[in-house]
């Protein structure tokens, strides 16, 4: 898939460049696409290398709350509610702790975790599968859950907004919390009305509830404050959670008796290769992105649907977050490179610039997770797992507009 959107970003290009060549006579536009292909491959060298510090900072307190025992108290804790949304699968069955771990990896941020947890989870899943080209209820399930993502702790996206400049990166920790679990409840329910599942269940009221109660006690308690207060709030709020969870990460180290100082430097280490790595990947995409840019092609289509939103005498702001948007089903390091390709753009703290990081830590990638996870065990037959986890998409996508226009409109 990611083939295929790359390719497709510089055959569009052409197109257009050669449209505007030959009819319109720009003589400059092939000058300003190579332009834009050396310049953008220099600012996404310079992007991997500034997030070195940052990367290994998080990431070596990731590694102490990985082994402070936090994805296992997790695990713990959510056990008793995906056996009440799967009751195919057998009480204590493998499967099950290997999606809570997955889906606690998830919720930390985790990613180089939070993947072969999900593998091995989707492959429990299968031996229990009496159609094995079919995907079961159960897998479909934790698809849905999985790509929408409940995130807790968006490292990522602290990261690169720290690198691209925002004031204050975690200001927009309350919004992706707002958006995620939008996303998140949307998939749940879809799910459940297709599959039938009971979701009157005091176990699964339990749990759903105390969750939709912390989420409505944030929205009452900002919809109380001026935009200013708000806002000021929001970011004393997301600072005092986040720094809370790197002190209990440590507490947790403590009490345990492991040795947090190395658990921080094998992370951070992970941390300085992680930036490295993604040196080609930012690369590739942050050119495809900067030449479909240069040749007018992104303006067209933004041009498009501002034209049909302010016919509808909507603001168009959120528009220049889109390309984020569109990407996010399909492609992650798409997204995220749209996402630092919009904060490039139109600055870290711009609404666009926030509304594209909330975007992007509102879902995971659908249509990757779906063929990553269904693939790795052979399943052919998807059933009714893209439409729903594209709707859980367009739930957090929605939410994430509207709160960004709430919080910084």
């Amino acid at each position: 898939m990611l083939n295929i959107i790359w390719i497709a970003f510089f055959t569009i290009a052409f197109i257009v460049a050669l449209i505007k060549l030959f009819v319109f006579g720009d003589t400059q536009i092939f000058d300003q696409m190579m332009t834009a292909m050396f310049s953008l491959s220099k600012n996404a060298f310079e992007i991997s290398l500034g997030l070195t510090g940052i990367l290994a900072l998080w990431l070596g307190i990731m590694r102490i709350g990985e082994r402070s025992g936090f994805i296992d108290l997790l695990t713990r804790g959510l056990t008793p509610l995906f056996a009440k949304l799967m009751p195919e699968v057998p009480k204590n069955h493998p499967a099950l702790g290997a999606m809570v771990m997955n889906i606690a990896a998830n919720a930390l941020g985790l990613d180089n975790a939070a993947t072969p947890l999900g593998i091995k989870a989707m492959k429990e899943l299968q031996s229990i599968n009496p159609d094995k080209d079919t995907a079961s209820n159960a897998q479909i399930l934790f698809l849905v859950i999985n790509t929408s993502a409940v995130t807790l702790f968006p490292v990522t996206i602290f990261t690169y907004r720290a690198q691209m400049g925002a004031t204050n990166p975690t200001d927009v920790f309350i919004p992706i919390l707002i958006a995620t679990y939008a996303s998140t409840m949307i998939g749940l329910l879809i799910v459940s009305w297709v599959q039938k599942i009971n979701l009157i269940d005091k176990v699964i009221i339990s749990y759903l509830g105390g969750f939709t109660l912390l989420i409505a006690a944030l929205l009452s308690y900002f919809a109380s404050l001026t935009q200013n207060d708000m806002l000021a709030q929001s970011a004393l709020i997301s600072n005092i959670i986040l720094f809370s969870l790197v002190m209990l990460f440590i507490a947790g180290a403590v009490i345990k008796r492991v040795d947090a100082y190395d658990a921080f430097i094998d992370g951070a280490k992970e941390g300085f290769e992680t930036a490295i790595k993604i040196i080609p990947y930012l690369v590739a995409m942050l050119v495809a992105i900067g030449v479909f840019r240069a040749s007018g092609a992104l303006d067209l289509l933004a041009s498009g649907l501002r034209h049909v939103i302010l016919s509808l005498n909507l603001d168009d702001r959120f528009i220049d977050a889109m390309p984020t948007a569109l990407m996010k089903p399909f492609s992650g390091s798409g997204a995220r490179a749209m996402m630092v390709d919009t904060m490039q753009v139109y600055g870290a703290d711009s609404f666009a610039g926030r509304l594209a990081s909330i975007v992007q830590g509102s879902t995971e990638t659908t249509f990757y997770v779906l063929a990553v996870y269904f693939g790795s065990v052979g399943i052919k037959n998807i059933r009714h797992a893209a439409a729903c986890g594209i709707a859980a998409d367009m739930a957090g996508i929605l939410a994430a507009i509207a709160v960004a226009y709430w919080f910084f409109g």
